[in-house]
């Protein structure tokens, strides 16, 4: 399986890129074709310009800025975004990826002013994710992050894909033990895709 990585922290000692390397060895072992797209590393800009917005709903112009990570996503067969939870929400390059990325001819149709999935071709999607503050912390603010995965990239796939969701939260409190747990726990589950 043909499999998309998105990683987004820009530091290469974080936590977070720790379970980015727990991702690819588990995905690794489970011998699929991985396509590490590290945001940082690679220069990425979110910022979604003045031209980009204008030429949005086109799909013969919207996609000529960030071709490339088009033809990435629409060659993946499966999606994994790894990430930490910045003020309850995605930090601002992963957004700014899927603003400028999930566009209309490539994550939805419009058909007569309503949006049809257009990502259906993904048959699995994951997000691992790390929260600074206590699950309950992030359910009464709703869990943006987690619908993020679980809900939108669903929608995006017409709910075709399996869905998976790892999250350490309360990682600012959490032991080494448990902090090693969540590595293993991610490497196994990517292991047995």
């Amino acid at each position: 399986m043909r499999v998309l990585v998105l990683f987004s922290h820009p530091l290469p000692e974080s936590f977070n890129a720790a379970t980015h390397a727990a991702v690819l060895r588990g995905l690794g072992a489970a011998g699929h074709e991985v396509d590490d797209c590290d945001l940082y590393a690679e220069g990425f800009n979110p910022v979604l310009s003045a031209e980009e917005r204008r030429n949005y709903h086109d799909p013969a112009l919207n996609r000529a800025p960030v071709a490339g990570h088009v033809e990435r996503l629409q060659r993946a067969e499966a999606l994994v975004l790894v990430y930490p939870t910045w003020c309850f929400s995605l930090p601002a390059m992963l957004k700014g990826w899927m603003d400028r990325v999930l566009l209309p001819g490539v994550s939805f149709e419009l058909v007569d002013g309503v949006a049809r999935p257009a990502l259906t071709h993904l048959t699995r999607i994951a997000g691992v994710v790390t929260y600074g503050r206590p699950r309950w912390a992030a359910w009464m603010v709703g869990d943006p992050p987690r619908k993020a995965v679980t809900r939108y990239l669903r929608l995006l796939n017409a709910g075709r894909a399996k869905v998976e969701y790892h999250a350490l939260y309360d990682m600012n409190r959490a032991t080494l033990a448990q902090r090693e747990a969540f590595l293993a726990r991610v490497e196994r589950s990517f292991a047995r895709w």
